[in-house]
């Protein structure tokens, strides 16, 4: 397990149930989650649920973050607009493993109409269990910072 044990969580409407297994998965694994998500299948904007995990990330109320939409990548656009925070989605578990190897990412996106519970489980765990190389990776990862002004 990685030295983060923080999680924050959050989704919009379409990412609910996998959004609530994935923090029962992490939280049995030793994890502290922190779910801002909705809990109600109404219909709700992506965007201030990118933000709020983002805003927890980057404020260190949470080590690292979690966020789903249908697609992943609205939610991920969201998150990626708060100074301090790299986010990436992915869909298979090489990608979630190299966003936190080679980008330090801060936060993973899925999208929950594109993968199924079982392997967004895994795409998790390849993620959280991961680390930063630095390296090489640090100097690529402090010129994105650069770009935040």
């Amino acid at each position: 397990m990685s030295t983060a044990k923080r999680i924050v969580l959050s989704s919009d409407h379409a990412a609910i149930e996998l959004r609530q297994a994935i923090a029962k998965h992490i939280q049995a694994q030793g994890y502290t989650v922190q779910d801002i998500g909705p809990v109600s299948p109404e219909s709700t904007h992506y965007p201030k649920h990118g933000e709020a995990a983002a805003r927890a990330v980057a404020a260190g109320e949470a080590d690292l973050g979690v966020i789903l939409c249908g697609t992943g990548q609205g939610i991920m656009m969201a998150a990626n607009k708060v100074k301090g925070v790299r986010c990436g989605v992915c869909s298979d578990t090489f990608s979630a493993k190299m966003i936190r190897a080679h980008n330090n990412a801060n936060i993973l996106s899925i999208g929950a109409r594109v993968v199924g519970e079982g392997l967004a489980l895994e795409i998790v765990d390849a993620f959280l269990g991961a680390e930063f190389e630095g390296g090489r990776h640090g100097t690529r990862v402090d010129m994105i910072t650069a770009i935040e002004g």
